[in-house]
């Protein structure tokens, strides 16, 4: 904001608009002064002063014009000691030596994380002097340094990574950046391989994961998480991505100071997870030195187990499950879908074959009556994770879901894969079936199988009825639905052979199978 821009609108009579202005005039003035003072060789402690002022004003996205610019940017990446420029570099800038200078560097970095969030033009101009390559140089060679130039290196990272596409794209591809945060995980948590994707066994009495070292793991985690958004095939393959998967599976056998910390990097697990070709997954369970329990076919189900409780726990909270449920449904889904025996585990435990069948499916404690309250839930993106994952767990047999959750609870899936019919969905599974609980069979005919449970017979209200009455009662109920049909207020639905829904009209009209054959 120039000086004459400001006097023309100080002829207004809006005095609000009068005291913004300037408010936002000396601001600015002082971020551009304390970039001049920065850009002079003065000492560390006044650098480090003028970037506290300045870290404090680049909070606020109305003033950053003067540091959001390419010679403000490579001032705080000069004191940062990142190695920037239009050709970039793969080396860093001498490193800090005493403690004053290393304040430099971390009041810098946390600078350039405020600007990079809050400017767009900020994050141009990261892009074009390749910020993102002396970051990485910094993370390749910082072995032991200090813990919050690491930690907000990586922050920085992570922002670029998922406000700018194109440098994402040149971290994957041409930084290999991928294989570098991963190295950067084994570095932190201190891990020992003992097979090609399996990590020692932390142990039951390993102490927990120290806070500074919890902090960098999660920020490169959340850069890892950016950067398998899309294909990356060209950062290694199979091999790298499986390394990854192995690193996860020790990071859900792991706790942390508190136990919020521990859900928070769990969930930061669960995401990259997520973001990895379900072929990966199989590292979850085949550990061939701690080896696994012999029903699934020697594999270790240890880390399947803590994805089931954080589920079952992020299920109780009752709050964000969109964002803190719908993850790990999603792992558990998919990971039912293609591997056998974690979909044998987790219907063990989700859905036990079924004993108690006077009770509605949704009502009561367990792991399936929660998952069955959660197929009607007003989300539509929770309703249908949660649906889809019992769906898997019974193999995709219409049949076995509804044996398990009622035909109520099931509708909206069924309709939105045209299964209403009945049948299978499109994924083969295995032969092996569960047989029924003797409790289960000698109930079966009695089941609902709207509610899914054994209902106390109810009187027949038509019973003391003249045949006069019924018709009249029928008359009224059909006069009804009439006059909400041709108002609009419902529309008559009926099924396709297909096992779609369509108008009643046209399901009516559509011949049946053996219509040949019929009267």
């Amino acid at each position: 904001m120039d000086l004459n821009s400001v006097l023309s609108k100080l002829e207004t009579n809006n005095e609000e608009e009068i005291k913004r202005l300037l408010h936002q005039y000396n601001v600015e003035r002082l971020c551009q002064g304390l970039l001049t003072v920065l850009g002079r060789q003065v000492g560390s402690c006044c650098q480090s002063t003028c970037l506290e002022t300045l870290r404090i004003l680049s909070r606020d996205k109305r003033v950053l014009g003067p540091v959001g610019t390419r010679e403000g940017m490579l001032v705080l990446a000069g004191l940062a000691r990142l190695q920037a420029g239009e050709e970039g570099g793969d080396s860093l800038q001498e490193d800090a030596q005493t403690e004053e200078e290393e304040r430099v560097v971390v009041e810098a970095l946390k600078c350039l994380c405020n600007v990079v969030f809050n400017s767009v033009a900020a994050q141009q101009v990261g892009a074009d002097v390749q910020l993102a390559r002396g970051l990485c140089a910094r993370l390749h060679a910082a072995r032991a340094g200090c813990h919050e130039v690491g930690l907000f290196s990586l922050r920085l990272l992570f922002l670029l990574s998922a406000l700018r596409p194109d440098v994402r794209g040149g971290l994957q591809r041409e930084l290999h950046a991928v294989g570098l945060l991963t190295e950067v995980l084994e570095r932190t948590l201190d891990l020992r391989w003992v097979g090609p994707y399996e990590v020692a066994h932390p142990g039951l009495q390993a102490l927990p994961i120290p806070a500074e070292d919890n902090e960098r793991a999660m920020e490169a985690l959340k850069a890892l998480f950016n950067l398998t958004l899309s294909d990356t095939s060209d950062e290694g393959g199979d091999h790298q991505l499986r390394l990854v998967t192995a690193i996860m599976r020790h990071l859900l056998m792991l706790k942390t100071q508190t136990e919020d910390k521990t859900e928070e990097a769990h969930s930061h697990a669960i995401n990259l997870l997520s973001n990895l070709p379900v072929s990966c997954l199989d590292v979850l369970i085949d550990l061939p030195v701690q080896g696994g329990q012999e029903e699934y076919s020697g594999k270790n189900m240890d880390a399947v187990q803590v994805l089931l409780d954080f589920m079952e726990k992020r299920i109780d909270k009752g709050a964000n499950y969109k964002e803190g449920l719908t993850p790990v449904l999603s792992l558990l889904t998919e990971g039912s879908r293609y591997h056998r025996e974690i979909r044998r585990y987790i219907k063990t435990q989700v859905l036990p074959p079924l004993k108690e069948v006077k009770v509605r499916p949704e009502i009561g404690s367990t792991v399936r009556n929660k998952l069955v309250r959660l197929m009607t839930h007003v989300d539509m993106g929770v309703k249908q994770s949660a649906a889809e994952f019992l769906f898997v767990l019974c193999k995709e047999s219409v049949d076995h879901l509804l044996k398990y959750t009622g035909y109520g609870n099931a509708a909206g899936l069924l309709v939105a894969r045209g299964l209403l019919a009945g049948g299978r969905g499109e994924t083969l599974y295995s032969d092996d079936e569960d047989s029924d609980t003797e409790e289960y069979k000698s109930a079966k005919p009695f089941i609902n199988p709207i509610t899914g449970h054994v209902e106390e017979p109810m009187p027949n209200p038509i019973e003391d009825m003249t045949e006069e009455q019924k018709e009249y009662e029928a008359q009224k109920l059909v006069n009804m639905f009439d006059k909400l049909s041709r108002q609009q207020l419902i529309r008559p639905m009926g099924v396709r052979r297909d096992g779609t829904l369509a108008p009643l009209e046209e399901a009516l009209r559509q011949p049946t199978a053996d219509s040949s054959d019929s009267d």
